[in-house]
């Protein structure tokens, strides 16, 4: 992207640098900023506001404000308002996904993508407003009848993370205005353009003065006044686990409704019958798109005896023919990663790995194009006693784990406190049914490496989190259930 595509991005009106409160564009109360970096030129992409508490406050008081009215609006309209922001999405696809690209580094198809899966979820939420139910349950008394009413919990505050920073903010945005709810959204620092863009949204849309706000600066700041606040009801965090269990202590005090998507360290078990050209063709996909910087993509790849050195040289093959770039350039198959930090995290697991005898198959260094690109790599005869076979890895390693027996499979698998994705290959229907019994995991994908979608309830178990997004599923945690009993009949 030359800096004449930047400032015409900028100009298009859609690309803010202010924060988003009461319906009205702020900066910080101080004047402070933060810079915004492009992870594949390491060129800055502009400043945005760095706020306090103190604003963070006032977000939520506006978004307090706006509850009063807003969940007292008709389902009816409020499924048309997200059908607004849906098409808006919609037709403005490629302008969005040159931003997302510009500021995360993700290929600019991946991107594309992206933006339409956080339209299928902002159009699924928009049907499943007129959905939210109450129930009429037959009554022990004659003289009274018995009714479960579903309301909106109130303010809700919402953290998103950089590696899908519209997409995710999809699935919490749109349940909460479906349910009823105002939203204060603290996107990443990393990526807050995305964040922003949801005021904007808004604003196209119609949605009324503080249903949404945004909030830009320190997560610890932003975090803590929302988990303390009382008017905030409920957190909707995605992130790293520690800050998760961080922010389900800090809510405590005011008993807030958590849901939470953290940290994942998913096992794609293959067996000797599967189909090798799916598991490769869907290990490229699952494994390195975003370089590897998904919750949910393959971290271990436990692979039985009987086709191991098969696989491992086809994968091999095949990733060392990926192209890396910039994601602007065409046929990019694997971006930058978001910084210097998640290279050296990247780097500390290849070279443990090296240390306890695993072998560099392709890759295991930075990219010739440096900044933060990293080659596409395979390590081969990964053991347990490894960082990548316990840690979250978030770069383009597949680490390959070699096995026996299908319990020894299943076993390696759920060796791991978290349970978020989990995938395996196999033509045996017997063995589809008894592994998926046996996976430890709030999602499995069988003969399958993406699985993602707004149809779908998306989260995890053990210290991947609690609660689940999309699906039908994904509006309950923005709604209480109320009883009531009317006597005197």
């Amino acid at each position: 992207m030359t800096d004449t595509s930047l400032e015409q991005i900028k100009g298009s009106g859609w690309l803010k640098e202010a924060n988003f409160i009461g319906g009205k564009w702020v900066s910080a109360d101080d004047g402070r900023t933060y810079e915004v970096i492009d992870p594949a030129t390491e060129k800055l992409i502009g400043r945005i506001p760095w706020v306090s508490a103190q604003e963070t406050h006032r977000a939520i008081d506006a978004a307090q404000a706006a509850f009063t009215s807003w969940s007292l609006t008709t389902a009816a309209h409020r499924a048309e308002l997200l059908h607004r922001m849906a098409k808006i999405v919609r037709d403005n696809q490629e302008t969005f996904a040159t931003m997302l690209t510009l500021e995360q580094g993700k290929p600019l198809a991946e991107a594309r993508t992206e933006m339409k899966l956080g339209a299928d979820y902002i159009q699924w939420f928009a049907e499943e407003a007129r959905r939210i139910n109450g129930e009429i349950v037959p009554s022990p008394w004659k003289d009274r009848q018995i009714l479960v009413t579903r309301e909106p919990v109130g303010v809700v505050g919402a953290i998103s993370p950089w590696n899908f920073p519209f997409s995710m903010l999809a699935r919490k945005v749109a349940p909460a205005l479906a349910a009823g709810c105002t939203i204060v959204i603290k996107p990443s620092e990393f990526t807050p353009y995305c964040g922003l863009l949801y005021a904007v949204l808004a604003q196209k849309a119609g949605i009324p003065d503080g249903v949404i706000n945004v909030v830009t600066g320190e997560g610890a700041v932003v975090g803590g006044e929302l988990t303390k606040n009382p008017l905030v009801r409920k957190i909707t965090f995605t992130g790293s686990t520690r800050v998760g269990k961080l922010l389900y202590k800090q809510s405590a005090d005011t008993m807030k409704k958590l849901s939470m998507e953290l940290g994942g360290n998913a096992p794609t078990i293959v067996f000797d019958d599967a189909d090798l050209d799916l598991v490769i063709e869907n290990a490229i996909a699952g494994k390195f798109r975003n370089s590897g910087q998904t919750c949910v993509c393959t971290n271990r790849f436990h692979v039985q005896d009987g086709i191991y050195d098969a696989f491992a040289q086809r994968l091999t093959e095949r990733a060392r023919k990926m192209k890396v770039g910039n994601g602007f350039e065409e046929g990019v198959e694997q971006g930058p990663l978001i910084n210097e930090a998640a290279v050296k995290k990247v780097e500390s697991h290849v070279q443990d790995a090296r240390a306890k005898g695993a072998r560099v198959l392709t890759g295991g260094k930075r990219h010739a194009l440096g900044a933060t690109f990293f080659e596409p790599t395979v390590l081969a005869e990964a053991t347990p006693d490894m960082l990548i076979a316990h840690e979250e890895t978030f770069g383009p390693i597949a680490a390959l784990f070699r096995f026996r027996e299908e319990q020894d499979g299943i076993d390696a698998a759920n060796s791991t406190e978290f349970g978020l994705a989990a995938y395996f290959y196999t033509r045996d229907l017997a063995r589809t049914f008894r592994v998926s019994r046996a996976i430890q995991s709030g999602m499995i994908g069988i003969n399958a490496g993406v699985i993602t979608t707004a149809e779908a309830p998306f989260g995890g178990v053990k210290d991947s989190g609690i609660g689940r997004e999309g699906s039908t599923h994904g509006v309950e945690d923005y709604l209480n259930l109320k009883y009531l009993c009317l006597g005197g009949l």
